[in-house]
């Protein structure tokens, strides 16, 4: 069969369905789960685990069918995603069946507990201790910068489990149930006043032996693939999901699912510069013909569009099946790039005005919320720092970095640690 003639039987088939199924009336979970029994709801995912095994690149076509029929599709956003991505690549059938039907459906929460006030850019010098106490993993430790802990009801969890190895060989990757008492949650106030950040302190926590994913000495890997996964899809503007005001029990749950579950990510594409607001914003100012002015939004729109074409060319490895490359790195690091030059072109066009926040400021204070938020695009998911050394390793073949703290046991690495007398 053709390429093309198979899209257009993939269109047909997901839109027959949809005509027969597709019913605003139900229930947002009770349609998920129709959703997870046709396969449609991640046609890309196994035949086993509520998918269709079609290639990536036909999700395009399903999402264009989705809204052609105005259907609300699986859950997508949110950590969420990288725990299905993670579980799919690395967990056991245990994993896939208790947790990958109920993170589409969006009953469960998720949150990606990697970061440590000690170790945020160096990841794999984590300390957070994982023990085995009898037939259990003890959790202790601190976790910071935490989107969404405060909602997760479950943690992908990087520990130390061994610190008698290379930091790199020592490490553990667990699921961790976020609602028990040994684990506290702290929100973070942001300078853009949202509060989607935590920390997270563990007290002998604990983990089931099956809620390991790996064994110990693997935990870089399987945290190397959320990260990938991660980077991804911070490869330019990412589309969060924005409320529908059609009438119908769906949506109405579907608009709640995004004023409480969502809400942390609501400020996310202001993270990411808002692009998209600079021509009319330069047309209602009167800027856009001020030639100075002019040639630093055209420099914005190149970036920005090179930046798209970035994305398009991982979506494409990841259509051919390949495994996550350098491109995600690429992307990540050319989208804060793009996300620092609108918000410079953001306070061409506003001027001083660009610092006031409150109704009476510009849009409402989102070019301000704009201008707050931007750093954080050079930090989440990995520093600007991180992903150049990666290109510059795994892309332009250059030498390692050299490391003082790569070859010998962990417990010998000097750290930053107070002493307590």
């Amino acid at each position: 069969m053709s390429t093309e003639s198979s899209e257009e039987s993939v269109r047909s088939e997901v839109s027959a369905w949809l005509k027969a199924n597709w019913n605003p009336n139900l229930g947002l979970v009770e349609w998920r789960e129709k959703l997870c029994e046709s396969g449609w709801g991640a046609p890309h995912w196994p035949k086993q685990w509520y998918g269709r095994d079609l290639p990536v690149k036909f999700n395009a076509i399903v999402d264009e069918e989705f809204a052609k029929a105005g259907a609300v599709g699986v859950a997508k956003a949110g950590i969420r995603t990288l725990a299905a991505a993670t579980i799919l690549a690395h967990g056991t059938d245990l994993h896939k069946e208790k947790f990958l039907k109920r993170i589409l459906t969006g009953e469960d929460t998720w949150c990606q507990l990697f970061s440590e006030p000690g170790s945020g850019s160096d990841m794999a010098g984590a300390v957070t201790r994982a023990d085995k106490r009898g037939n259990k993993w003890v959790i202790n430790g601190q976790k910071v910068w935490t989107t969404s802990a405060h909602k997760a009801h479950w943690g992908l969890l990087l520990a130390r489990a061994n610190w008698d190895v290379a930091k790199h060989k020592g490490l553990a990757y667990f699921v961790l149930d976020m609602k028990q008492p040994g684990v506290s949650v702290h929100p973070l106030k942001q300078m853009n006043g949202h509060a989607s950040f935590n920390q997270v302190f563990f007290t002998d926590a604990e983990v089931e032996p099956e809620m390991m994913i790996c064994d110990v000495g693997d935990g870089w890997t399987v945290a190397t693939t959320t990260l990938m996964h991660e980077r991804r899809g911070a490869d330019g503007l990412r589309s969060w999901a924005t409320a529908s005001d059609a009438k119908g029990r769906i949506y109405e749950e579907e608009r709640a699912e995004i004023a409480t579950t969502m809400e942390p990510y609501k400020w996310y594409p202001q993270r990411a510069g808002r692009v998209d607001l600079v021509l009319p914003r330069a047309k209602q100012t009167g800027k856009i013909d001020d030639p100075v002015v002019r040639q630093e939004i055209a420099k914005l729109l190149i970036m920005a569009k090179s930046a798209e074409w970035t994305a398009r060319r991982a979506r494409a490895a990841q259509e051919q099946g390949k495994p996550q490359g350098p491109e995600g790195s690429l992307g990540k690091l050319v989208a804060s790039h793009v996300a620092r030059q609108a918000a410079r072109v953001h306070t061409y066009l506003t001027g001083a005005d660009a610092l006031l926040s409150g109704e009476d400021s510009p849009m409402g204070g989102t070019i301000a919320e704009i201008l707050v938020s931007v750093p954080a695009s050079s930090i989440a998911g990995g520093t600007d720092e991180i992903q150049r050394n990666i290109i510059s390793e795994r892309v332009l073949k250059m030498p390692r970095e050299t490391s003082v703290d790569t070859d010998k046991p962990f417990k010998d690495v000097p750290r930053n640690i107070v002493s307590a007398s």
